[in-house]
């Protein structure tokens, strides 16, 4: 009776809760009908009875037929959602392994199978089957991830709780990201650096074909790499592309610089290029002021040279490997006066400061900036802290002290703060990076109202928002391009005096090393004029001296000297001995006094503990392109690097591996 009346014999409808409900509401209701036509007449009730009986056999049966069709329906349902399951799990595109937890395979499904081939499979480990899926899944553990295996892309997962892994392979649609990312637009400006320099003492006919022949040779050159090219203007091109053009271009290191600077220079009119190059910004607009930023920053640096920036990214550099040629024009150097007079004016006071532990062109460079302000009635205080001043800046400051005047307007770090208003005026000299800054808090706080004078080849880093920049790399040292702002102020007001004139004359010397290095005409017509104010050479000589510590610390970093691809020598301090900056880089200007040796670069550890390396050069390398990749920077033929959270050792092996590259000692024989 229980077997009866157990859960399969027992009609679908009766095992819903409602329909049961509503079977038990019918029954009620047919057994007062009953009941009530019997009271009546028991022939009526009869009747009631017969037809009731009937009723419930008409319903008990169509109540039976739906319930068969539903549990046919249901059953023929999971039916299929069980083959489905199953086939899916065998024949879906999906590759499904499972692996017990020493990772010896227990089954996979056939469509990861074929990636296998005829091999066995099941009972092998998975490192012993296939080392480089079994690496990606070690790599990427249970985080879902992008894999590359035997030429195809895979979306790989791996479930750990079931031991199962997934493999979807998405080959086409890599492919197809591919694409986009290949096609999407560059655009570069192209400028030639001294086109205008060139062509003044030419005649027609050698200027046309000097355009034809830069023209052509640009033309074949965008040609092979599927770039469009169109001439905006003599000196100025258009360049179009895409980035996988960009791509082969920066592989093949833009060996076009080289080809047209050597082409020219052998017909006695060497010319170069500047290209910006810019990407990775879908609108146009942006794109085009982005591309001329770059060209900007390669001028900046000197021109013939390559700038490849997207925006948010760190610029690469290409090329550089020539002294730039001196074409900055006393024109330049009027308008340049002029407008910073006019900024002057129109602030309240001026603050002037170089380069954290400053050398004597960047102070001397300073004082000049003083003159000028105090020229043009205005207040101009220098940024200086006098902690940890080397010596030859120390005898500097006491023969300024003697000078009541000057020595009242050298202010710390933290007195310029509290001086410094909305209006006020601040000119960064004889550097370009708020980083190095005397005090990086007085930029944030004028950072709007900043104005830059400097020599060096503008790096990455750069400000924002100057009010005014002049940056020319083809001058000797920041001194002489402040030296020839005085020949256009006021000759009414008081002139530059003795000391004044002698602090800037030093730095000229010792950026030179004493008119050896980076001198052009312009260098002695400035040195020519501070003599005439009043600067004393046996004062020069003076505070050149270096003292005895010095000295022998200077010869103890020379007597270390190893060579590097021949041409380069290399010395190494102790990794637990703290050098003096300035004792590095006198060791580094020594070194290019040997012959054969066209660079030197000195390792020491530093006084703050970061290890420095100074780099010089005779002009031929330039050792400002391997600065910079260690995260320095600087001039051609003078650069350097801080580096943090480094041994001396670890630095000196990452510079010889930048130094002995293929790219490097392909780019030196060029």
């Amino acid at each position: 009776m229980k077997k009866f009346f157990s859960r399969e014999n027992i009609p679908f409808f009766l095992q819903n809760q409602q329909l049961r409900l509503l079977a038990l509401v019918i029954f009620g209701l047919s057994l007062i009908t009953l009941v009530t036509g019997f009271l009546m007449n028991w022939i009526f009730g009869t009747v009631v009875l017969i037809l009731i009986i009937l009723a419930s056999i008409m319903s008990y049966n169509t109540l039976i037929e739906l319930s068969s069709s539903a549990n046919e329906y249901i059953s023929d349902l999971s039916y299929r959602i069980k083959r489905g399951e199953q086939a899916a799990l065998i024949q879906m595109p999906i590759g499904v392994l499972l692996f017990n937890a020493d990772q010896t395979i227990e089954w996979i499904n056939p469509y990861l199978q074929r990636y296998f081939g005829d091999r066995d499979v099941i009972g092998y480990r998975l490192e012993e089957l296939d080392p480089e899926l079994a690496a990606a899944v070690a790599e990427h553990g249970d985080q879902p991830a992008t894999i590359c295996w035997q030429d195809y892309q895979f979306d790989l997962r791996v479930q750990d709780s079931t031991r199962t892994l997934y493999l979807m392979d998405v080959t086409k649609y890599a492919e197809l990201a591919d694409q986009f990312e290949d096609e999407k637009l560059v655009i570069g400006q192209i400028f030639l650096d001294n086109y205008d320099e060139i062509t003044q003492s030419m005649a027609d006919t050698d200027i046309s074909n000097l355009n034809n022949y830069v023209t052509n040779e640009l033309s074949k050159w965008t040609q092979t790499f599927g770039m469009y090219l169109k001439r905006l203007d003599d000196d100025h091109f258009f360049l179009l592309g895409y980035a996988n053009s960009l791509r082969r271009v920066e592989e093949n290191k833009f060996r076009i610089l080289d080809r047209i600077r050597e082409s020219t220079s052998k017909q006695n009119f060497p010319l170069t290029l500047s290209i910006g190059i810019a990407y990775g910004e879908r609108n146009m607009n942006n794109l085009a002021d982005l591309a001329q930023s770059n060209m900007d920053l390669a001028l900046g640096r000197g021109g013939d040279q390559v700038v490849v920036k997207a925006e948010d990214e760190p610029a690469r550099f290409y090329g550089g490997k020539t002294n730039p040629m001196e074409k900055r024009t006393r024109v330049r150097a009027r308008m340049i006066s002029q407008t910073l007079i006019e900024l002057m004016n129109q602030s309240d006071q001026v603050f002037v400061q170089g380069h954290h532990q400053p050398d004597m062109d960047a102070v001397g460079a300073c004082l000049g900036i003083r003159r000028i302000a105090e020229m043009n009635g205005k207040q101009c205080w220098i940024v200086l802290d006098e902690q940890n001043l080397h010596s030859d800046i120390q005898r500097l400051l006491d023969q300024l002290k003697l000078d009541e005047n000057i020595s009242a307007s050298i202010v710390s770090p933290a007195e310029a703060l509290e001086k410094a208003t909305d209006q006020s005026l601040l000119v960064m000299a004889d550097h370009s990076k708020a980083s190095i800054s005397m005090s990086k808090a007085l930029y944030e706080r004028l950072e709007n109202r900043v104005m830059i004078i400097d020599h060096h080849r503008r790096g990455e880093e750069f400000p924002e928002n100057p009010v005014l920049v002049y940056i020319e790399p083809y001058a000797s040292s920041t001194c002489e391009l402040i030296t020839e702002m005085f020949e256009y102020q006021s000759h009414d007001a008081e002139p530059i005096n003795k000391i004044e004139a002698t602090a800037m004359l030093t730095g000229i010397v010792i950026d030179t090393k004493s008119f050896s290095l980076r001198t052009g005409s312009r260098t002695f017509d400035a040195a020519s004029y501070l003599r005439s104010a009043g600067a004393d050479s046996l004062l020069v000589q003076q505070f050149m001296k270096e003292n005895v510590d010095s000295y022998l610390q200077r010869n103890h970093l020379i007597e270390s000297v190893e060579f590097v691809n021949q041409d380069m020598a290399l010395c190494v301090g102790e990794n637990d001995q703290a050098y003096d900056p300035v004792t590095a880089a006198q060791a580094a200007d020594s070194l290019l006094a040997m012959s054969g040796v066209d660079a030197s670069f000195v390792i020491t550890r530093r006084e703050d503990g970061r290890v420095g390396i100074s780099a010089r050069s005779l002009g031929e390398i330039n050792v400002q392109v391997y600065m910079e990749q260690l995260g320095g920077g600087g001039h051609l033929s003078n650069a350097a690097t801080q580096i943090e959270g480094q041994s001396v050792e670890e630095v000196k092996q990452a510079l010889i591996d930048i130094l002995t590259a293929p790219d490097t000692q392909q780019s030196e024989s060029n």
